[in-house]
């Protein structure tokens, strides 16, 4: 075998490493924040990942509607109940009065610290088994796949 051969033979093997890794091990953590979020917080996953949105600055039922792929009544009942338990408020626009902007209440936000720092925990207790050694390269293999997956200007 020969140079490029070998070293698309190499890539090869990466991408179905990549493949038989990345995606589990993410639905494995995503699993884990749904678990969190629906038994021990009584939030549905659709809320959950509602909450998750405002606090990254969605502000609008359409824009969640939007992001989410889902219709605007379902979303506005789950914004209603978000509403109802104390998690996010409504404030009408200063600008355009027909524009109602969402946000975090601090228990909204303190709910969503709660559900990741568990997360955390059991990410931690998962993670502890292996070496120093292996955590570094670890970390530095995720380093190395995001900076090339990375959106760049050219």
């Amino acid at each position: 075998m020969d140079v490029d051969t070998m070293a698309i033979e190499t890539l090869r093997r990466t991408i179905d490493r990549f493949w038989e890794t990345i995606p589990p091990v993410w639905n494995r953590v995503r699993g884990n924040v749904r678990s969190i979020a629906t038994e021990k917080f009584d939030i549905s996953v659709e809320q959950f990942h509602i909450l998750r949105h405002i606090r990254k600055g969605v502000a609008s039922v359409s824009e969640l509607a939007s992001i989410r792929q889902i219709s605007r009544p379902a979303v506005s009942q789950a914004v209603n109940v978000l509403v109802e338990m104390g998690y996010i408020s409504r404030q009408q626009s200063t600008e355009d009065r027909r524009y109602v902007e969402l946000e975090l209440t601090p228990q909204g936000d303190t709910l969503l610290n709660a559900i990741f720092e568990q997360n955390r925990a059991w990410m931690l207790e998962k993670l502890s088994a292996l070496t120093p050694d292996e955590l570094h390269c670890l970390e530095r293999g995720m380093e190395i796949l995001k900076q090339t997956f990375e959106d760049r200007e050219e």
